[in-house]
């Protein structure tokens, strides 16, 4: 078991240990399987409450969040951007500081990571990521645990994500860097992975094998992981004819396939944008982990929750 003095926050995978996030993964996989037995979970958070604070929708933030709690034995509140007006009607270290007496932990799903931070340091409470425009740590998890869950062990495996260099994409390479796997990512001229993120995932592992590339097919060549995401994010949406234009050699389809290894799974995050960024052939193929891996976010984000509540 790995324990925590304090409060256990999780903002990034960066600044999270290594026993940490490999305990996170074991206590999820545990969940898991204890539900898919007897189709419930022991009620590990009873009587325990999550906030959840959004500024941008999500389907399988909220329900899986939701859902978590549940199956846990607590409740989750959900709350709507114009129920708080982050940082605008009210400040958020003062949300903090009232959800500290109200709630047990806190998840918030922000435009600005400085958001979740500030969130972090003004509540007495468990702060969780649920995504910022820095980093995506639940699904990074929740991606690694899916692809743990088909190759059975994580170390030596290698993940290619072709598209954007985005908070997913930072949080997958950070991810990689901590778990043992090699990372590889193809990204147009101007929207790679920018040198500080990479400089310190390699300072996390010395030993990371990391490379990047404008080459989606360079990319996938040796890949046991295909990954890709949106190429127009929420708020980019005034550069979406540009970067559709931009992106348009980057999608992940049969050709693109047809270039790694036979064996390797294709993953999103979803939501996704059919014949966009992938194809229906790839999403709906036999080699998609599309949605097995939606469906590990529950457990991941339940696992992170009884470790957060419950200290197991």
């Amino acid at each position: 078991m790995v324990h925590t003095k304090g409060k256990f926050d999780f903002i990034d995978i960066k600044t999270t240990p290594r026993p940490m996030l490999e305990h996170l993964m074991a206590v999820a996989q545990r969940l898991k399987s204890e539900f898919k037995s007897i189709g419930r979970n022991a009620p590990l958070a009873s009587g325990k409450g999550l906030a959840m604070i959004f500024e941008k929708p999500s389907l399988r933030t909220r329900i899986s969040f939701e859902a978590a709690m549940r199956h846990l034995g607590g409740t989750a509140t959900y709350i709507a951007p114009e129920e708080i007006g982050l940082g605008k009607r009210e400040s958020v270290a003062d949300v903090a500081r009232v959800l500290s007496g109200f709630c047990d932990a806190i998840m918030a799903r922000t435009f600005s990571h400085e958001a979740i931070e500030e969130l972090a340091r003004y509540s007495s409470l468990p702060v969780i990521n649920g995504l910022s425009d820095v980093s995506h740590p639940c699904q990074a998890m929740a991606d690694l645990m899916t692809a743990k869950e088909h190759f059975g062990q994580l170390p030596g495996l290698t993940l290619a994500y072709v598209g954007d260099g985005n908070n997913v994409a930072r949080s997958l390479m950070e991810a990689c860097s901590a778990l043992g796997l090699k990372f590889r990512i193809a990204a147009p001229k101007g929207y790679e992975l920018e040198a500080r993120s990479i400089k310190d995932a390699v300072a996390t592992n010395p030993d990371f094998d990391f490379s990047a590339s404008n080459d989606p097919i360079c990319a996938v060549k040796q890949a046991d992981i295909i990954y890709t995401d949106t190429w127009v994010s929420m708020g980019q949406e005034a550069q979406k004819a540009e970067r559709l234009k931009i992106f348009g050699s980057y999608q992940v389809n049969a050709n693109l396939l047809r270039a790694a290894p036979s064996t390797a799974i294709v993953m999103h995050c979803l939501p996704a944008y059919r014949g966009v960024e992938i194809t229906d052939e790839v999403m709906d193929g036999p080699q998609s982990q599309v949605f097995p891996e939606a469906e590990i976010r529950l457990h991941f984000q339940k696992g992170l929750l009884a470790v957060q509540l419950a200290g197991v």
